[in-house]
């Protein structure tokens, strides 16, 4: 290999991890914009059996994604670790901008009902359960991340999709997750 073809070799490797790494460590990060109000949604769907996440306003669709589930995403989320995505309704509760998951908006599980369940079977029913991007310097997957089920009990999206549902999705917004 010729010393250019080297330098520019090394250049090119230095320049990927220079990227991933303002990646990982959020550098330079900044948030979406929020929405206009006619483009907020007021309800969040999700649909397990189909992998869909569905925006509305007022019963109207905004927007729909394709998502990624908890690794065991079947059933009712029982206790901390079981990999299920719980199912219900809940409301987002918080914005976290500096998830390790590129953005995220977590969910108010647990309910009173999970919670109650949990201590009776004596478990941790889990908690943090969130909408998020794909983990801090892996964007680069994009949707590849969808191949499979990985999350804890979460919902995943791309990075570039959970840009986009953060701008349009205020903190109360409601969450139903089916089936």
């Amino acid at each position: 290999m010729s010393r250019m073809l080297k330098r520019i070799a090394i250049l090119a490797l230095i320049g990927a991890a220079v990227a991933l790494g303002l990646e990982f460590t959020q550098a330079f990060r900044t948030l979406p914009a929020l929405a206009s109000t006619e483009e907020q949604a007021t309800r969040v769907l999700i649909e397990k059996a189909t992998r869909r996440l569905t925006l509305e306003r007022n019963g109207q669709v905004l927007a729909r994604y394709e998502v990624a589930l908890g690794s065991d995403p079947v059933g009712q989320k029982a206790r901390e670790g079981d990999g299920r995505t719980p199912e219900g309704v809940y409301s987002v509760d918080f914005k976290h901008p500096r998830s390790r998951y590129h953005l995220a908006l977590r969910i108010s599980y647990p309910d009173a009902r999970a919670s109650e369940a949990a201590r009776q079977a004596g478990v941790s029913p889990g908690s943090d359960i969130m909408i998020h991007g794909v983990r801090n310097g892996l964007g680069w997957l994009g949707g590849l991340h969808r191949e499979r089920d990985w999350t804890d009990g979460c919902i995943a999206v791309t990075n570039a999709e959970i840009r986009e549902i953060w701008s349009r999705v205020p903190e109360g917004t409601t969450v139903e997750i089916r089936p």
